[in-house]
């Protein structure tokens, strides 16, 4: 799993930051850091990160628009995008499903157990199955 790239989208400098340490200290991964949806949308423009750890709750542009503009564009739609977010609900999770998003995490999370939890959606564990639609986190 050595080489992967991920995209970290959160408007939370302390959270990026931690997301950032777990990601490249446990699994070795490069990341990339993006405070708002607009500053995700542009460092696209010239990085093809392997996946977007993007969080739903951001000021003016929310996780959800910016989503719907990494899918309206042919170059970013093959992104898998893992939604961070403190609130899921039930209906949420079959909204999230309908969306297409590789999968959820919910905050707070355990920041040890991130970078397993990152790896088991995007199947990059063959340890594990990504049905995340299923398990709680």
């Amino acid at each position: 799993m050595i080489g992967k790239q991920i995209l970290i989208v959160d408007d939370q400098e302390h959270l990026r930051e931690l997301i950032q340490l777990c990601l490249e200290d446990l699994a070795g991964w490069n990341t990339l850091l993006a405070e708002s949806g607009e500053e995700c949308l542009q460092i696209l423009q010239t990085e093809r990160p392997n996946a977007i750890l993007l969080d739903l709750s951001m000021p003016e542009m929310d996780g959800f628009a910016v989503y719907d503009r990494l899918q309206s564009d042919p170059v970013t739609r093959s992104i898998p995008v893992i939604l961070l977010t403190a609130r899921v609900m039930s209906n949420d999770m079959a909204e999230f499903t309908k969306m297409g998003v590789a999968g959820v995490i919910r905050k707070p999370f355990e920041p040890i157990t991130l970078p397993g939890k990152v790896a088991e959606i995007l199947g990059w564990d063959d340890s594990h199955s990504p049905v995340w639609q299923t398990q709680e986190y």
